[in-house]
């Protein structure tokens, strides 16, 4: 890491830290995520988080971010549509049709010419990795911890390209956030901050195959945490024949939390095993 990058760091971390602060004082009655049924908090909590960690994320445009603008760009315009969907719910289908869009251009101006089959993949692998970021935003700091984890593990393996700092900056914006989001949480990512950071995380990790940083397997074990509970669970609500895209309970960190775990012990468990999987994938890598 550069002097350069670890400022640019600093840098997203005090924005973030300030536009948190500034959403909890300006705006904290502002989109706010009211419990139901299916929630794990008791208290109404403003769900707009992501867009402290977005503009923090801005940062990495004065160092490298001008040279992997077209994911940051994309992941402006889906938060745009996600924040438009917390405060008026949107139809499903638009917004993965907005998703896989998204996808098809990081795929078609990173990797073509490619095989269709290929392309269709790695769409689909990415419209994946942007919804079950969002399913997995359910527990006080659990998706802000894999962020600060998962960007962080990027960062390592990217080191020396422009994909590094911006990967860094995404990680210190999200560590500004976590500061809030810890249980008794504050303040949540929400849709608008969720959904970009799922798209990024696949996003990137396209980037950094195209640049040879690391093998089309690494981002998979470096959100794995993610991956695994939000693709079992799917499909064993699908084979239960249960509508998938409804909001629900059945997560296994949501069951870790009704356990008697609590957020603090669910998230720390969690840590644990991201950071196993993020270490994991960086030895093999360099090994």
């Amino acid at each position: 890491m550069t002097a350069l990058q670890i400022g640019a760091a600093g840098a997203a971390f005090a924005i973030s830290f300030a536009a948190v602060q500034l959403l909890l004082v300006r705006f904290a009655r502002f989109a706010l995520d009211h419990p139901n049924e299916r929630s794990l908090h008791a208290q109404p909590v403003p769900r707009t988080g992501g867009i402290a960690v977005l503009a923090g994320t801005g940062a990495s445009f004065f160092v490298d971010g001008n040279l992997v603008w077209l994911p940051l760009v994309l992941a402006l315009g889906l938060a745009a549509l996600s924040f438009a969907d917390d405060l008026k719910p949107l139809p499903p289908a638009a917004r993965l049709a907005a998703h896989l869009a998204a996808a098809v251009i990081v795929v078609w101006f990173y990797l073509a010419p490619i095989a269709w089959w290929q392309a269709l993949i790695l769409v689909v692998g990415i419209g994946w990795l942007t919804n079950l970021y969002n399913f997995m935003d359910g527990s006080d700091g659990l998706a802000g911890g894999m962020s600060v984890i998962g960007f962080g593990a990027y960062a390592l393996a990217a080191n020396g390209l422009p994909l590094s700092s911006v990967s860094l900056c995404i990680a210190a914006a999200a560590g500004a956030f976590l500061v809030f989001n810890f249980h008794p949480a504050r303040i949540f990512l929400g849709d608008v901050g969720s959904i970009p950071l799922g798209f990024l995380a696949g996003a990137l990790g396209i980037v950094g195959w195209r640049d040879d940083a690391w093998p089309l397997w690494f981002p998979l074990l470096v959100f794995a945490p993610f991956i695994a509970d939000a693709t079992l669970t799917l499909a064993r609500r699908a084979l239960r024949g249960e509508r998938v895209w409804q909001a629900h309970r059945e997560h296994y960190y949501q069951r870790m939390v009704r356990s008697g775990l609590g957020h603090a012990g669910t998230a720390g468990v969690a840590y644990g095993v991201m950071a196993l999987c993020a270490v994991l994938a960086l030895w093999m890598v360099r090994s």
